[in-house]
C-alpha cells in the first residue's frame, strides 16, 4: 500500500513537471543583436541619460491625442520609469548572451569570447546599480550613475563595433 502511494506521488510529480516544461516559452532568439540593442537597450539607456537634463519628479507632459503611444505616454513616468529602465538594462544581458543569438551580419554573438561575456556581466552590474540609485530618487546621484552606464556601453562598443560592418560583433 505504501509503495502505491509513493508511486502515485511520483507519477503526479513527473506529470506536473512535464506539463510545466511544455508550457515554458520558446528559448530561441527572435531578433538579431542589433535589433535587441535598438529595441531594449537604446531606449532604456536614454531614459536614464534623460535624468541629466530632466528631473523625473517634474510633472509629466500632457498625453497627446491620436496615437496609442501618444495617449498612453504619460502613464509610466517619473522615478518608476527610471527604475524600470535600469531593470531593463540589467535583464537584457541575458537576451544578448542567449544561445543562438546572431549579430546583424549573421555571425553568431561571440559567447565564447571572455571579454564579451565580461561586458554582459558589466551590463547586469551597472543596471542593478542604476536601479538601486533610482530607488533613492537622488537626481544628482542618478545623473552621475549615467556616466557608468555610458562607460559600460562604450567598453563593449569600442571592442565590437570598431570594425567595418562585415566584421562587427566578432572577437578581434
Amino acid at each position: 500500500m505504501r509503495f502505491c502511494g509513493v508511486l502515485l506521488v511520483t507519477l503526479v510529480t513527473l506529470s506536473f513537471a512535464t506539463t510545466m516544461q511544455a508550457q515554458a516559452p520558446a528559448r530561441e532568439p527572435v531578433g538579431d543583436l542589433a535589433q535587441v540593442m535598438r529595441s531594449i537597450l537604446f531606449p532604456n539607456s536614454n531614459i536614464l541619460f534623460d535624468t541629466q537634463q530632466r528631473d523625473p519628479d517634474a510633472p509629466p507632459a500632457e498625453a497627446g491625442t491620436g496615437t496609442v503611444s501618444a495617449t498612453f505616454a504619460s502613464i509610466y513616468t517619473g522615478w518608476p520609469l527610471v527604475e524600470t529602465a535600469a531593470i531593463a538594462l540589467a535583464e537584457s544581458a541575458q537576451l544578448i548572451a542567449m544561445e543562438g543569438r546572431l549579430c546583424q551580419n549573421g555571425k553568431p554573438v561571440p559567447l565564447g569570447d571572455a571579454a564579451f561575456m565580461q561586458y554582459t556581466r558589466d551590463l547586469v552590474d551597472v543596471g542593478r546599480r542604476a536601479y538601486e540609485v533610482a530607488k533613492t530618487r537622488n537626481l544628482e546621484a542618478m545623473s552621475e550613475m549615467t556616466n557608468e552606464v555610458a562607460g559600460a556601453c562604450e567598453n563593449c562598443h569600442a571592442e565590437y563595433r570598431r570594425y567595418p560592418d562585415e566584421n562587427r560583433c566578432t572577437a578581434p
